[in-house]
């Protein structure tokens, strides 16, 4: 019989599960970074989460998982300690040298993309649900997610002005700072139709008066708990500069919740339509919110 013939028929007969790839163990997951542990729990694999990090505080039953500490500064013991079969981490988690101590103690460790935009919510979803074979319900969190965009976008079109909007990150009235370009505060400020009001540097720089004087917003946005660390809207007029601006004059304070509103997660949507409102307050919204359930 020819070579190539006897080939061909040993191939035919090989069952076709002995060419599969072994699935990965996704039985004891670790997850790092808010965003990366609010998905998995919105994928349904919640069941399957041994182990979180301090940012991780939604779904509720997220904050019942043990905790490992801050995803930037996560301790490796505490990780390991869990024996984890894989590590799901958002891009930025460390430093460096526990990820290598993570993957040289055997354990399939998995960098998630972190990118502040529509399409990088997207991806993480479908990153994740594909290491967790949950595809399918990757696809229904995105048409959710699309479904609130959509919204959002009629509102906006509807929208006569575009606000100037100051992001203020407080941990009390000691420490405040304000967002300039390309932070992810800026990126859901225009997607909710404003304009970031501070456009002469990049990141964060610390709160000084003659900045929030010379930005001039008409809306000051804040985290709930950043909020709540200055004492509410009252504490945020003492600090210097912010009544003599139009928002301050009028105040006009918008806060979210913190991963909600900076997570680009699963609820992207459902923060993007509800900052579109707030930002624009005149607008009456009739489109129904398919995600607010996840709230």
């Amino acid at each position: 019989m020819p070579q190539r013939l006897l080939c061909l028929i040993t191939a035919l007969l090989v069952p076709l599960g002995a060419y599969a790839q072994p699935t990965a163990d996704t039985s004891r997951i670790v997850t790092l970074g808010g965003s990366v542990t609010e998905i998995v729990y919105a994928l349904g694999a919640g069941d399957q989460v041994v182990g979180v990090d301090a940012s991780s505080v939604h779904p509720d039953a997220a904050t019942e998982t043990p905790s490992v500490g801050y995803f930037r500064q996560v301790p490796a013991e505490g990780v390991l300690s869990l024996d984890p079969s894989l590590i799901l981490a958002l891009d930025g988690t460390g430093p460096p040298a526990v990820l290598d101590q993570f993957r040289s103690a055997g354990v399939r460790t998995v960098l998630v993309p972190d990118t502040s935009s529509v399409a990088g919510a997207k991806r993480k979803i479908r990153r994740i649900a594909g290491l967790l074979g949950r595809e399918a319900r990757a696809d229904s969190l995105i048409r959710d997610m699309e479904e609130d965009l959509e919204a959002a976008r009629a509102l906006r079109r509807r929208a006569e002005s575009t606000p100037e909007v100051l992001f203020v990150y407080a941990r009390g009235s000691g420490s405040m700072s304000v967002a300039g370009t390309g932070s992810s505060a800026e990126a859901m400020i225009e997607l909710a139709g404003g304009e970031n009001a501070i456009t002469g540097f990049e990141g964060f720089k610390p709160m000084s008066a003659e900045a929030v004087v010379g930005a001039e917003p008409d809306v000051i946005l804040m985290l709930t708990r950043g909020l709540e660390s200055i004492g509410g809207v009252e504490g945020l007029m003492e600090q210097p500069g912010i009544p003599l601006t139009p928002a301050g004059e009028n105040r006009r304070v918008v806060a979210m919740d913190d991963l909600l509103l900076l997570g680009f997660g699963p609820r992207l949507g459902t923060a993007v339509k509800g900052l579109t409102e707030k930002l624009h307050p005149a607008l009456e919204s009739t489109a129904p919110s398919s995600s607010a359930s996840q709230q």
